[in-house]
């Protein structure tokens, strides 16, 4: 199979493009400058992975943020820097053509491949709740992962099992985890998961041949190491004990911050807040909505949404210019008053004195 570099030469990208795409490539990976020299000679010489990707009980946006991938292009990411080899929703090919590619590329590759998970498998009925190629996704997934060298569980669904999974989960809907137990994991939370934060995952895999370097919930430390709320712009209103509290107040219209009409900033880990969505436009508190946790775990049953937690203690709120104005009035009208009571009552004193 071709290398990274072989493959951009063949679609017309010449030197300096590819430098500078393996500069973007270092940063979006989470490495510091000073791997750049790395990434680049692992593009020239490291052949291009054969990637498989499959969907189970979801709703394809993870595939549609993945599309929308602008630094880099997914156009790129399909054509240059993976291989990938099999995807139901994105495949030209269809039907019988398709499902026996998928098997030639599982013996072809045996032990080589990504498997890449959109979606959990419901384990109720025999996994009869989600059906591909007309067998249960369970057994897909099983014989999907069997020579795979590592899989990738993208979004909330294959992680943690999503809103299919929340009470009263009916179908018994899992996380893959929860099936496939002699595979290296790597969970990519979010409902959707960041394009970038995807792209970045399988390059570090492909580049370097070995796994992110992942929490205690198997999540990549450099795109899952910070909470939103450690990197949310907001978050000096935070400290000031300045908080919108309700989404038509002052407060809103000010920017304040968003914990007390339910942002779940404080508590969820995920990249929102340094890499935004869709080249870095935005995100979901900066659109003036309050994060609803969606890369945690049983984010579904956390709810209700738009409640504080109660676990994170409020800032007092700080004194702004005004109130301060009005203390210090009060305060010297206050002391005003006292001076001429005491003075008084020092007259009265020294009158019976005499």
């Amino acid at each position: 199979m071709e290398t990274f570099w072989e493959a951009f030469k063949r679609q017309g990208v010449n030197r300096r493009d590819f430098l500078r795409f393996a500069f973007t490539i270092t940063g979006l990976m989470g490495l510091s400058p000073s791997m750049f020299p790395e990434v680049v000679k692992a593009l020239e010489t490291k052949p291009r992975v054969p990637v498989l990707w499959i969907h189970g009980l979801e709703c394809t946006c993870c595939s549609e943020s993945f599309i929308r991938s602008a630094t880099p292009l997914a156009s790129d990411v399909l054509l240059s820097m993976i291989s990938l080899e099999y995807d139901d929703t994105l495949s030209a090919a269809a039907g019988e053509a398709l499902e026996n590619h998928r098997k030639e590329i599982i013996k072809k590759y045996w032990g080589n491949y990504i498997l890449a998970v959109e979606g959990n498998p419901p384990l109720g009925e025999d996994g009869m709740y989600c059906i591909v190629a007309g067998e249960p996704f369970l057994k897909h997934l099983k014989e999907s992962a069997e020579g795979a060298k590592a899989v990738i569980a993208w979004g909330s669904c294959a992680s943690w099992g999503c809103v299919q999974a929340a009470k009263p989960n009916p179908t018994t809907a899992v996380s893959i985890d929860k099936v496939i137990k002699n595979k290296p994991i790597i969970k990519v939370p979010g409902c959707p998961p960041i394009a970038e934060v995807m792209t970045g995952v399988i390059m570090h895999i492909a580049l370097f041949d070995s796994l992110p370097p992942l929490d205690a919930q198997g999540r990549p430390k450099q795109f899952y190491g910070n909470r939103i709320h450690d990197t949310c712009y907001r978050r000096a209103f935070f400290n000031a004990g300045q908080f919108v509290e309700r989404f038509d107040d002052e407060g809103a219209k000010k920017g304040w911050c968003l914990y007390k009409v339910g942002c779940r900033g404080p508590t969820t880990y995920n990249s929102c807040g340094n890499i935004r969505w869709y080249n870095g436009l935005s995100y979901p508190i900066q659109a003036g909505h309050g994060c609803i946790g969606c890369s945690e775990e049983n984010f579904w049953d956390n709810g209700p949404f738009y409640q504080r937690l109660t676990t994170i203690p409020v800032p007092n709120v700080e004194a702004n210019a005004d109130k301060v104005g009005i203390a210090v009035a009060t305060a010297a009208a206050a002391g005003a008053i006292a001076h001429g009571v005491i003075s008084k009552f020092r007259s009265k004193n020294n009158k019976g004195g005499e």
